[in-house]
């Protein structure tokens, strides 16, 4: 059918609740607006769905949901015993995440399914380490993680505790495909509820997160002594992160937190900020006024589903600076190996994962400390998948892994990204350095003047909507129908194209890729720079990520701007 003829089977469908059915009606003479609404399905991927809220097909909706979670229940049903595992299902503080939440639970219920509610809002890596615990065959969390108010997801998690697999995905996909739009059976929730077919769940489960995640503490003593002394500030950017974030830190000793007010209760307006996102700057706005009230030095932040961290630090000159996520994530790596190390119980087997756009820095870190550290495609499942990997055969013992868009997770309790946890390491390494008279700022230069300086950059371009998405596509198609063989003068020694699987040396030689499938290209340069070019699996972005190292902080400088100069102007050609 065309969009048209979409819109009105929606828009004439007997069960349509009338406050969609209105909504649908104002936009009958909106042709543009139908066209975008109607003109494809919302994909799902290994992220599960993402959209904006609204009425339509590639929009985020009960109905949507419904459908999703009937394809899900599909693709469990072909696995043995799944009904009695059952599925546990989470949400944020997003518009209509605790309303999709109840659909998904509902549709699993009718389904047969034991189905976990949490009763209120929890984050990604509460309900991660939830389904292992439980035994669950899945999860589900309602969430778009850190985009704008506008945004909701669905996010499936595998029995793993980590985010589905892309066959895995691709399978529920196949099914929601098959299910006709409002055909999936509802369960009545109060009756689900009453009959155990539908079991709310929180206190228990948070007991079990809490008491694991502080054994991941390097040196409880040294935070009970001092906990109470160093202040920081702390902002749940109106998120779930507000609860689990301030208990852990208490529990451990770490009392002397001051949340933002303004930002501390759930708001799916996300009224004091653009974005929800911890990468942002604006984000701490609110959290370094604070600072400067109550004299800290460091200001954390989550994103709304808490499994993102951001980090604030004043230096010396009594500046503001916010840290990257390969800043966070080196400083983490540092304060657990060294600790570690002085503790003499680092594994001969220990193992560090980060992401193909991730710094190396981190490489340089782990060598010195004889840690093996693994890379793996961009997208914090395949971090997930190596974790469950190692910790089920024993081959390998994980210790920290990360990512540069702010994801980390130590010690393996939950298989995705979990800023809970990294909150305390981080509130940790605060305490540890400030014994030294250093802030983390501080932390962050010895880091460099030990290793050597690296630093990265990354640039988004922002396509909505049909053409942009084609926009996207053609400006990947370009790239590998005309490769570059130089970035700012300086030649590419190695081009990777992972769709492909096809990396190919600058003397002709050609080799396979290991690592799995992904509309990624990556080259790296004489000077050991390197590039990567890739769309975003969530949202209508093409990302470029830069990577340098130098001797000096001015060579690094000079090198990153010329080639964002260079490849920002290539890529902007090709977008239009």
């Amino acid at each position: 059918m065309d969009t048209r003829s979409v819109y009105e089977s929606w828009l004439n469908e007997p069960s349509l609740d009338e406050t969609t059915r209105a909504e649908l009606a104002d936009l009958a003479d909106n042709t543009p607006e139908i066209e975008e609404r109607f003109y494809r399905e919302l994909e799902f991927g290994t992220a599960g769905l993402r959209g904006i809220l609204g009425a339509g097909t590639n929009r985020m909706n009960a109905y949507v949901v419904r459908r999703a979670t009937q394809g899900l229940c599909n693709v469990l049903l072909t696995y043995e015993g799944t009904k009695a595992r059952g599925v546990c299902i989470a949400y944020d503080s997003r518009l209509f995440s605790p309303e999709f939440a109840r659909e998904t639970a509902c549709v699993l219920a009718a389904n047969g399914f034991k189905t976990y509610l949490f009763s209120t809002l929890h984050s990604v890596p509460q309900l991660s380490f939830a389904v292992r615990r439980l035994n669950c065959m899945a999860g589900v969390v309602i969430t778009a993680s850190h985009n704008p108010s506008k945004y909701n997801g669905y996010k499936v998690y595998w029995a793993y505790g980590g985010q589905a697999a892309p066959e895995q995905a691709a399978a529920i996909f196949d099914e929601i495909q098959r299910v006709p739009m409002f055909s999936p059976p509802v369960a009545n929730y109060d009756a689900a509820i009453a009959s155990g077919a539908i079991t709310l769940v929180g206190n228990e489960e948070d007991e079990a997160y809490y008491a694991a995640t502080e054994k991941l503490l390097l040196d409880p003593a040294l935070v009970r002594r001092r906990g109470g002394d160093l202040p920081i500030v702390y902002t749940p950017l109106h998120g779930a992160g507000a609860v689990p974030v301030r208990e852990l830190l208490s529990r451990v000793g770490i009392t002397n937190v001051i949340t933002v007010p303004e930002q501390s209760a759930p708001d799916g307006h996300f009224p004091t900020v653009t974005a929800p996102n911890p990468e942002d700057p604006n984000a701490f706005r609110l959290a370094i006024a604070l600072a400067e009230e109550k004299g800290a030095r460091v200001c954390l932040a989550t994103d709304p589903d808490a499994d993102r961290l951001g980090v604030a630090v004043k230096t010396q000159n009594d500046e503001w600076v916010t840290l990257s996520g390969n800043q966070i994530g080196c400083i983490l790596l540092e304060h657990i190996l060294s600790a570690m190390s002085r503790q003499n119980r680092l594994p001969q087997n220990s193992v560090v994962i980060k992401s193909i756009v991730s710094t190396r820095l981190a490489d340089a870190i782990c060598a010195a400390y004889g840690v093996a550290l693994e890379n793996v495609m961009t997208g914090f499942r395949f971090i997930g998948e190596k974790v469950d990997e190692y910790q089920t055969s024993g081959e390998k013992t994980f210790l920290f892994g990360f990512e540069e868009s702010f994801g980390f997770l130590a010690g393996g309790l939950a298989r995705d990204k979990d800023a809970v946890c990294a909150a305390m390491l981080v509130a940790e390494a605060c305490i540890r350095y400030a014994e030294r008279g250093m802030t983390l700022s501080d932390a962050l230069d010895e880091i460099y003047h030990t290793y050597g300086f690296y630093s990265e950059s990354v640039k988004s371009y922002t396509l909505e909507g049909k053409e942009g998405m084609e926009k996207i596509a053609g400006a990947m198609a370009q790239l590998r129908e005309t490769p570059p063989k130089a970035f700012a003068k300086t030649r590419v020694v190695i081009a990777e194209d992972y769709l492909a699987r096809r990396c190919e040396r600058s003397d002709g030689t050609v080799c396979e890729i290991a690592l799995p499938k992904s509309d990624t290209l990556r080259w790296l340069l004489y000077d050991d720079s390197w590039i990567v070019i890739r769309p975003s699996g969530t949202e209508p972005k093409l990302k470029l990520y830069i990577g340098a190292c130098a001797k000096t902080k001015e060579q690094l400088t000079a090198t990153l701007a010329a080639l964002m100069q260079d490849v920002d102007g290539l890529l902007k050609g090709y977008l239009g």
